[in-house]
């Protein structure tokens, strides 16, 4: 019988993990519809190939003597974290909202490895697949990697064959992880003092550059401090644990990318607005006051170099809180707004600041992350993530990823999330919404939609995919295409 190892938890995943509450369950979770369904074999076996490679998935949280650890899952079973549920009536977007809204307002199960996936049957005649992982596990964009890890470029399914274990005595194996350990410590030490005292020796200014910096942490972190807690709207109201989903139909990334250059800035800039005339519409609709001063989304900001391959689980990003100035009604104006906003963040080091804290709160007592989270969460009214997925359409298991789908949990008293992500020439564009906070998702995503095209209009573009006006009072008027001169 193989011995049962565990490893230490981070102080930053500590943190994640503490965070969990009944109103607020730490969950990253996914919707991925899928054109044809995909054979629950071929499922599992995608899975045992590509996803508990990640031994993280294999490993349950226990808690020892007031610590933390990760511990290999001596009864786990691939059954207990796969279901297949159908959906009643005519299986449409509404049933699988309403789906999605129930799992996640439950929480995981703490007596095994954090995470669940949920296949569901017969979807607009293919599947669709509702994953929920916890956060302590790993950030969002990890694990949004991880999961179209299991994908492949076209519907051949191309699993590797098993490789034979090489035996290994027992009594080396710990030896081995040390050596490898002090090894590892030892030249990534070596590397950065070598790499200080040549900065040092061949730059004069490098000191005073190096005081500067620090100079810049301590001055962001005394303005992540001082920061005043975000103003009282409906958006902040007592939470109630029950989530409502929705996602919107897809804009055309194109059209995206040509109203960015329009209006000299970037795509994230672009998307940026369109969520804050969303914002500022729902206000406006629910015969609310607008601040003067705006409000605050927490933008988690990713750490982990893109190109370098997701080989170790964990969290590796920071949290930016930016201003959306919704207290701005023309849409030129409130794009110049956030441009800079961006700019200003971009300098800064408040992601390495949140980081570091949070790392620093997990390695605390209970009460004093707590705390700061409390203080952290009253400085924002929402969390906002814009992931960039595949330029190209994904295959699992041979089916065709249709629509992806993906939202990071909120933290403390903050109850609204909304996610951004990229796919295959599209933008999808999500939210979730704490049932305690009067606000309609499906409204707020048609809003978000209108807010786009209002931004196009501004910024004088023709769309490639025409504007689709709803019929339900459209305030907001979608760009007119730009008639040919005669030759």
């Amino acid at each position: 019988m193989s011995k049962i190892t565990q490893t230490p938890m981070s102080g930053v995943d500590l943190s994640w993990l503490r965070m969990d509450t009944p109103e607020n369950p730490m969950m990253i979770s996914s919707v991925l519809i899928f054109d044809a369904p995909i054979a629950i074999a071929d499922l599992k076996r995608v899975l045992n190939e590509r996803f508990l490679k990640f031994r993280r998935f294999r490993q349950r949280v226990v808690e020892k003597s007031g610590k933390v650890y990760w511990q290999d899952d001596a009864l786990f079973n691939l059954d207990n974290h796969v279901h297949r549920r159908a959906l009643p009536g005519s299986a449409d977007k509404a049933e699988l909202q309403a789906l999605v809204s129930d799992l996640n307002s439950s929480t995981l199960d703490f007596r095994r490895p954090l995470w669940q996936i949920d296949y569901v049957d017969n979807y607009q005649g293919g599947c669709a697949l509702i994953m929920r992982i916890h956060h302590c596990i790993a950030d969002g964009i990890s694990l949004v990697r991880v999961l179209l890890s299991l994908t492949d470029p076209t519907p051949q399914l191309n699993l590797p064959k098993p490789r034979p274990a090489r035996p290994q005595k027992a009594v080396l194996k710990p030896l081995n992880r040390w050596m490898h350990k002090a090894v590892s410590s030892a030249q990534v030490a070596g590397q950065q003092a070598g790499i200080l005292f040549q900065s040092l020796r061949s730059e004069p200014g490098y000191a005073l550059r190096l005081i500067g910096t620090a100079g810049d942490i301590t001055l962001d972190l005394l303005k992540l401090g001082l920061m005043p807690f975000d103003p009282e709207t409906g958006l902040r109201q007592p939470l109630c644990g029950r989530k409502q989903v929705a996602w919107a139909e897809a804009l055309n990334l194109n059209d995206v990318k040509c109203c960015a250059k329009a209006m000299g800035g970037t795509i994230n800039d672009t998307l940026l607005c369109a969520a804050t005339g969303a914002i500022r519409r729902h206000l406006l609709e629910s015969k609310e006051a607008i601040p003067d001063c705006g409000i605050r989304v927490a933008v988690p900001f990713n750490l982990r170099p893109l190109d370098q391959p997701i080989s170790v689980l964990g969290n590796q990003f920071g949290l930016m809180l930016v201003s959306l100035p919704i207290e701005i009604d023309d849409p030129k104006a409130r794009f110049q707004q956030i441009q800079n906003t961006m700019d200003e963040l971009k300098r800064s080091y408040q992601a390495q600041v949140t980081y570091s804290l949070l790392d620093l709160f997990g390695r605390g007592p209970d009460i004093l992350e707590r705390r700061a989270l409390a203080m952290l969460s009253n400085k924002a009214s929402a969390v906002l993530t814009n992931v960039p997925g595949p330029r190209e359409a994904v295959y699992l298991a041979g089916s065709k990823l249709r629509q992806p789908m993906f939202w990071v949990p909120q933290s403390g008293s903050i109850g609204i999330g909304m996610s951004i992500f990229s796919y295959a020439g599209s933008v999808q564009f999500g939210i979730t919404v704490d049932q305690g906070i009067q606000a309609c998702p499906n409204a707020i995503m048609d809003y978000f939609h209108d807010s786009f095209y209002e931004l196009a209009e501004a910024a004088g573009i023709e769309l490639e995919t025409p504007a689709n006006p709803r019929a339900a009072n459209v305030k907001i008027k979608p760009p007119r295409r730009k008639r040919k001169q005669p030759a």
